[in-house]
């Protein structure tokens, strides 16, 4: 059953009333009826952490994004503010400030956004010191002849635009877990080269296990794609990443086609999960490609994770039922307003993921390709 954990007030627009019962807008906004699309559904569509983090306030990111859109603002500055809130949420291990560091303890941070209608976008990858990459990403695209920037490039690039550096994105909770993960896997200073790989591994699942982390965490992310009532589509991903990845390791979050793909003829769609799996086949590209031919978009997720499956063949990515053992999400959205959250398993209470619409903000139960969880015999 889903679970709505809020609702706001949402009126019809006297001006659009005549054009479709399906034009709502918040009670703080009008959308004016020059700017509506017959037949398309706003909706903002988000990886669970969309609703569930804060920072502390009282409206989510879904809400934020969906509200500013409302208001007429640019579908991907709206989205940015939505995901901004959960970028510099010290709560979540998983985005921004806070995230899960690297290896060597050191938060670096990813992220891509792309706008369908302007058919622009930008990244950053690796990026240390800044709080919201997402901005960052979105300067790539604004300012740049390129779609991606790394490391102490990209640093630079911010510090030039006036971006506050800082010398450490951990907080008190993130550092404390880099330290429990690193006595595990390191008692005894270093391990056998061809041992530390599964020890490091196996000690963050252990985490997982026993609660320090979520697996949401584990593998961080989130994910955002909203569409306004124009039929104007937009997407954003921002991530720290796999906790405890090697340094410099880049996922496919900040990678078009992979972590994030927009066209604005079409729709969009978007990842959180194992981001090696996902950059293997570019799914959120082949996703849109699949809605393109005319499917809606739960069949287009669930063709990128038959894609998955398919592809998973290594034994060390495998369970004992020969099936992938570990999960990934996909968020997909079309140019009207339908829309899906899709993913490999949906194993517990967790496996859901966010939405608003003029009806307000829940949380959606995701329609999973496989029964049972990644870990099953």
């Amino acid at each position: 059953m889903n679970k709505k954990i809020s609702r706001r007030d949402f009126v019809i627009s006297s001006a659009a009333a005549g054009i479709a019962a399906s034009t709502p807008v918040t009670a703080t906004a009008q959308a004016p009826a020059t700017k509506i699309r017959p037949g398309v559904r706003p909706v903002v569509i988000a990886s669970r952490n969309g609703i569930t983090m804060k920072n502390g306030g009282d409206i989510s990111c879904v809400e934020t994004a969906f509200e500013r859109m409302a208001k007429g603002e640019d579908v991907l500055d709206a989205l940015i503010a939505g995901v901004n809130i959960v970028e510099l949420d010290p709560e979540d291990t998983s985005v921004g400030y806070g995230g899960l560091p690297n290896a060597d303890g050191v938060v670096q941070l990813d992220s891509c956004c792309m706008h369908g209608p302007r058919k622009q976008a930008g990244g950053v990858a690796a990026l240390e010191g800044i709080r919201t990459p997402s901005l960052v990403a979105k300067a790539v695209m604004d300012y740049t002849d390129h779609h991606l920037l790394v490391g102490r490039g990209a640093q630079n690039f911010a510090r030039n635009l006036g971006f506050e550096v800082e010398d450490d994105l951990n907080t008190k909770k993130s550092l404390q877990l880099w330290l429990d993960w690193k006595r595990r896997i390191d008692p005894g200073h270093y391990l056998d080269p061809e041992k530390r790989f599964e020890a490091g591994a196996q000690a963050g699942r252990d985490m997982v296990k026993e609660g320090l982390i979520n697996e949401d965490d584990y593998y961080g992310t989130i994910n955002c794609n909203g569409v306004n009532w124009r039929g104007e589509v937009c997407g954003i991903t921002t991530t720290s990443g796999l906790a405890w990845k090697i340094p410099g390791r880049v996922g496919d979050s900040p990678i078009l086609g992979a972590g994030l793909y927009v066209d604005g003829d079409v729709g969009a769609a978007g990842s959180t999960g194992r981001g090696e799996a996902n950059l293997y086949g570019l799914l959120s590209y082949l996703i849109v490609e699949e809605m393109r031919r005319g499917n809606h978009p739960k069949d287009a997720g669930m063709e990128a994770l038959r894609r998955v499956k398919h592809n998973t063949i290594e034994s060390r990515l495998l369970n004992s039922r020969g099936l992938p053992n570990f999960n990934i999400n996909f968020y997909v959205i079309n140019n009207v307003g339908d829309y899906a959250g899709v993913g490999m398993y949906a194993p517990e209470s967790r496996s859901q993921y966010s939405v608003c619409t003029e009806n307000g903000a829940e949380l959606m139960d995701f329609e999973p390709l496989l029964e049972g969880s990644p870990t099953d015999s």
